[in-house]
């Protein structure tokens, strides 16, 4: 990362800070869990407002990567910020071909970045959890990187799908303990058991993680 790109990131890191501290009340709970792993990672979160990755960017004190919608870095402010934290901008058909968004997330990983992903697949309409697609199971057993699970609570209120405007309902994000892919090896016997294994557990623990967030 260059020095102005790290200049932009800080930036848009501490002014986001500032802005989701005092406005939604943000909290940030198990960060010591997700920075256990030296290497790069895969932030692995649930998703209901176009706000998600914005405010794990700024809960995360690392920079993550990740697609986004070429037409939300046109939205005035939204666009900058996410291009800070570490957006790419994609086409459509990029973000959610699989194939594409793969070869493209790989690409970052083996470069030594941490990347987020959302495993849903889309945003969630109702703020619950959508049954999740196996992407993140492979992109984390071609790489052999770590799924650092999280769960963001309050988002879906203070933006949900097709607002204009967020609002201030407090936001809590949670990191859970990484999973390895190299502990399923040994039980799976083909890799569409792997990837089937990966994202069952990954279902497991963000399903957990709601339950510490609701009990915070």
């Amino acid at each position: 990362m260059s020095l102005s790109d790290k200049f932009l990131y800080w930036s848009a890191w501490i002014l986001c800070r500032i802005i989701f501290t005092f406005y939604n009340r943000m909290a940030v709970m198990g960060l010591k869990r997700a920075l256990k792993n030296d290497g790069p990672v895969i932030i692995a979160a649930n998703h209901c407002s176009n706000l998600d990755p914005i405010i794990i960017g700024c809960a995360y004190p690392r920079r993550l990567r990740y697609l986004a919608k070429s037409s939300l870095f046109k939205i005035p402010l939204l666009g900058t910020l996410i291009k800070w934290l570490g957006a790419i901008p994609a086409k459509r058909e990029d973000v959610q071909g699989a194939a594409s968004a793969l070869k493209q997330l790989i690409s970052i990983l083996e470069a030594g970045e941490s990347v987020l992903v959302f495993p849903e697949g889309s945003r969630s309409s109702d703020g619950k959890l959508q049954p999740l697609e196996e992407g993140v199971a492979m992109l984390s057993a071609k790489t052999g990187a770590a799924i650092v699970p999280v769960w963001v609570e309050g988002t879906f209120k203070a933006l949900p799908k097709y607002a204009k405007v967020f609002k201030p309902y407090k936001i809590i994000v949670d990191f859970g303990e990484a999973l390895d892919p190299k502990d399923f090896k040994g039980k799976s016997s083909s890799s569409k058991e792997l990837r089937r294994l990966i994202t069952e557990e990954v279902a497991k623990r963000l399903s957990a993680l709601r339950e510490e967030v609701e009990n915070y």
